[in-house]
């Protein structure tokens, strides 16, 4: 079947649904909603069989959807209307929330239903939701929507309020009306749940110390106490704050915009607020193996169980600056040293690493010299994974990885993914060569060939289709929670296995030979070279696709990589 898919942006679900009909053997091609004429030059020139749009945030041109079956994936339950549901899913406290795929008409929301999946909704951000349990179910409803379109006889559902199972309504938009806290008399629970709920868009308005800032994120801190609305510490980049009853951690924050003044853009609290920030503030560090303990906020985190250690890390939109790279360097080295037989490395949920940050390096005083430090930094901890020989490393992917996080997976022994994993395992869509030693370890899972393949088409590679490459080892499917206790039971029974000294011992064998055929400091002397010249020399398209990232500057239109 020929399916167009139309949306606002090629993000996670999008992607998600690209790479999931595709190793269907759909012909599947994706047109940005960049305006209603080129959308009906794009429908008409690619003829679509059906038009499915997984994240939309205008409306589809009515003649677009009079002519052709047009689905669109609303993130909530039957009968929920309006732009703002899982915000509201979220700041409500749902338990259980879902996602209807319904037919396209003129009024917004209000189509016949294709299909319709339910969800649980666990303690956690809106974008966290968006791309694990919501998305999981936008998959499962979207291709049960495809099913019911090729079979030719299914009536889609019209929207009856009168039925029992249409328990949603139209909501307003979640305007910062709804999102405002009131640090002097909102509890700990609340503040959390209008963090949560904003995360990573729009954010919640705030002031601090004169100026409006929007925050983006929100966690749990077990001790800190003080004065509600007063900043106690910071951590790693991080902000924590009073409440009445307790304390939250804000990682991330972005300066409101003055009118006339220039766009601001997310970057770490303390940074955002910089000379504003009193210099008193204590920094509170806390070590990888404590917060595995607590209930705060950590970007890693490390506990054994049997002989095997899990580091879990997790970082905002999967994003690593260099300060992040060394920190996790460092818990990697202390985990290597504790006596384990093998090492899970990866985050509980979502994203693994999408490599360099390119937030912290567009608000580097010299950008080009961030990226250069972040980008060694990263090739630190890829060495790292590359040369440890007495333990079996094993990356474990709940979530997405792209460029250097690709890669940094790559460094293991094994790659384990959940079944909704999607990789992207290029960089030319930031104008870079790429570094993290791809050159060596990308075509040693996937030949030469298939390595200039993936690198030059630039589209995303769902797990499974990964794993039919040798790109992974293995897929489970499951949610976030069902694949964490899938891999510690798998760790655990390979960590056991009385074949693992026999297979460290051909681990480090074949480490040497490699070595001795070709060092790694030639493949990353080599690739640095390349990278040099995308970071310093002027006519690189580098900076400038960065800032329209870090900006969020829509395309004048679709890729062409997206196109067919």
């Amino acid at each position: 079947m020929r399916v167009l898919l139309v949306a606002s942006a090629f993000n996670s679900l999008t992607q998600r649904v690209h790479t999931e009909l595709r190793y269907r053997g759909h012909e599947v091609a994706v047109e940005l909603a960049l305006g209603d004429d080129l959308l009906r030059a794009r429908v008409s020139a690619f003829r679509p069989d059906l038009i499915v749009a997984p994240m939309l945030t205008t409306a589809v041109p009515e003649d677009v959807w009079t002519e052709h079956t047009v689905l669109i994936v609303h993130p909530g339950p039957k009968g929920d209307r309006g732009p703002s549901s899982l915000d509201w899913a979220i700041s409500e406290g749902a338990a259980e929330w879902g996602v209807t795929v319904l037919q396209a008409v003129e009024e917004m929301d209000a189509g016949p239903i294709w299909a319709s999946v339910a969800f649980p909704v666990p303690a956690c951000g809106k974008s966290e939701l968006y791309r694990n349990e919501m998305s999981d179910a936008a998959v499962a409803a979207v291709l049960l929507a495809v099913d019911r379109f090729g079979a030719g006889d299914f009536v889609p559902e019209p929207l009856d309020y009168g039925r029992p199972d249409v328990r949603g309504r139209l909501r307003p938009y979640h305007s910062q009306q709804y999102r405002r806290i009131d640090w002097a008399t909102e509890s700990t629970t609340d503040v959390l749940r209008k963090l949560r709920a904003a995360d990573s868009q729009p954010g919640v308005l705030d002031e601090l110390y004169g100026r409006e800032y929007f925050v983006h994120g929100g966690h749990n801190e077990d001790r800190l106490r003080g004065t509600p609305g007063e900043v106690l510490a910071t951590r790693d980049g991080a902000i924590c704050r009073a409440t009445v009853d307790g304390a939250v951690w804000l990682p991330h924050m972005r300066r409101r915009r003055i009118p006339g003044g220039p766009a601001e853009f997310k970057r770490p609290a303390a940074g955002a607020l910089g000379a504003d920030l009193p210099a008193g503030t204590p920094e509170v560090p806390v070590s990888p193996a404590e917060a595995a303990v607590r209930d705060t906020w950590s970007e890693v985190r490390y506990h054994e169980a049997g002989s095997v250690g899990h580091l879990e890390f997790a970082y905002a939109g999967g994003a690593m600056s260099t300060a992040q790279c060394r920190r996790l360097l460092a818990a990697y080295r202390e985990a290597c040293a504790r006596p384990i037989r093998a090492l899970v490395f990866g985050p509980a949920r979502d994203f693994f690493s999408n490599g360099i940050h390119l937030h912290v390096i567009e608000s580097a005083e010299d950008p080009a010299q961030e990226s250069w430090r972040n980008i060694n930094a990263m090739n630190d901890l890829v060495e790292a994974i590359l040369t440890t020989t007495d333990k079996l490393v094993i990356s474990t992917l709940p979530g997405n990885a792209a460029a250097g996080g690709v890669m940094l997976a790559l460094a293991a022994d094994e790659v384990w993914c959940r079944e909704s994993a999607v990789l992207n395992p290029h960089y030319r869509l930031m104008g870079l060569y790429g570094s993290e030693y791809w050159t060596y370890s990308l075509p040693r899972r996937v030949g030469a060939a298939e390595a200039a393949r993936l690198t030059r088409e630039t589209l995303p590679v769902g797990a499974k289709a990964a794993a039919d490459l040798g790109l992974v080892d293995r897929v489970a499917p499951g949610g976030a929670a069902e694949f964490a206790e899938w891999v510690r039971r798998e760790a655990e029974t390979l960590a056991d296995s009385p074949e693992l000294e026999n297979r460290l011992t051909a681990k480090k064998q074949q480490r040497e030979a490699d070595e001795a055929a070709k060092p790694l400091a030639e493949y990353r002397a080599e690739e640095l070279a390349q990278m040099r010249r995308n970071f310093f020399e002027e006519c690189e398209p580098y900076h400038e696709l960065r800032r329209n990232f870090v900006y969020s500057v829509a395309p004048a239109a679709t890729p062409a990589y997206l196109r067919s």
